[in-house]
């Protein structure tokens, strides 16, 4: 019999059949898992076979998947950690305070799914709550994404209406990531107001989210969509990226590819470059620009590494 994986605890997993049955499922002891490197072997989003043994049930096989966004486990760690599979959109919420969501963090996210072929819509939160000073920048950031083809929406997810999200929601299998205390269970529980997913409070000590999701579980909403919430990260390390290619993935530097001198060009210190030149003239952000500068060092000494 087939599933989806729609909850993973530990070594336990919930799988809802293709006859709608909910099963609690473990892997069998013979599962092909040599050669994954992931801490995660199976995730929520996964199709996978199950067959039942006298009262327990068994994951006998993991279909291929059509995609999957992971990141690295810990730092410095060679480990991957899969966050979920199969996946149609990834909403990244981001709050300018109370937590901070770093440029950093979302060019990493937006990297991860761009390279897996999964479409991203960045959901400002907490827009209510913003200082004078904090709403110039957030527009000024929200217009950063929009102008290389992001759809974003700014919200209180507790105040505002939230239709036009859940149009572009429906008919699709949403992730939802970003930090502990952006909101991300508290909008899923006004998409859904009978899940009752726990929330809790940012952190007064260091204005920093504190995790009440602790493990991945997709749910089916009643307007046509499904979520997989995701605990909050703090970090988002990248995996299984080349140097030379990490450019490509910024779509603003992928457009002006062909117009470089050098076919080759990582946009560094090649001379005619016209991701650079669009840099100076102010058609491509410098917070863009910076961070992927830091990726290609990051990306370029973990190849070192890995080399030698």
């Amino acid at each position: 019999m087939n599933g989806v994986v729609i909850k993973t605890t530990g070594k336990r997993y919930t799988v809802k059949t293709d006859i709608g049955e909910i099963v609690q499922c473990r892997l069998k002891g013979k599962f092909r898992i040599q050669g994954i490197k992931s801490t995660n072997p199976i995730v929520v989003g996964d199709k996978v076979e199950v067959v039942q043994e006298s009262e327990l049930w068994m994951i006998v096989k993991l279909y291929d998947r059509k995609n999957h966004i992971l990141r690295k486990s810990v730092n410095l760690s060679k480990q991957t950690h899969i966050i979920a599979a199969n996946i149609d959109q990834a909403l990244l919420m981001i709050t300018l305070s109370s937590p901070v969501t770093t440029t950093g963090f979302i060019d990493r996210f937006l990297i991860a799914a761009n390279a897996y072929g999964i479409e991203v819509i960045l959901l400002f939160n907490k827009v209510d709550l913003l200082s004078d000073e904090l709403k110039i920048q957030h527009e000024k950031l929200k217009k950063v994404y929009e102008n290389i083809g992001y759809t974003c929406f700014a919200t209180s997810v507790i105040h505002d209406d939230l239709s036009e999200i859940k149009d572009a929601m429906k008919g699709k299998l949403n992730m939802i990531s970003g930090h502990s205390g952006v909101g991300k269970s508290t909008l899923v529980n006004y998409l859904q107001p009978d899940l009752h997913i726990n929330t809790k409070e940012v952190s007064d000590t260091h204005r920093q989210g504190q995790h009440t999701t602790t493990f991945s579980e997709l749910h089916e909403l009643d307007f046509g969509a499904s979520i997989i919430d995701t605990p909050g990260i703090r970090g988002f390390g990248l995996v299984e990226l080349e140097v030379a290619e990490l450019a490509n993935y910024f779509p603003e530097f992928f457009a002006l590819k062909l117009e470089c001198k050098f076919h080759n060009c990582i946009h560094k210190n090649e001379p005619q470059c016209s991701v650079k030149s669009a840099l100076e003239n102010g058609d491509i952000a410098e917070s863009r620009y910076k961070n992927y500068l830091k990726m290609l060092v990051e990306e370029e000494e973990s190849f070192r590494t890995n080399d030698y």
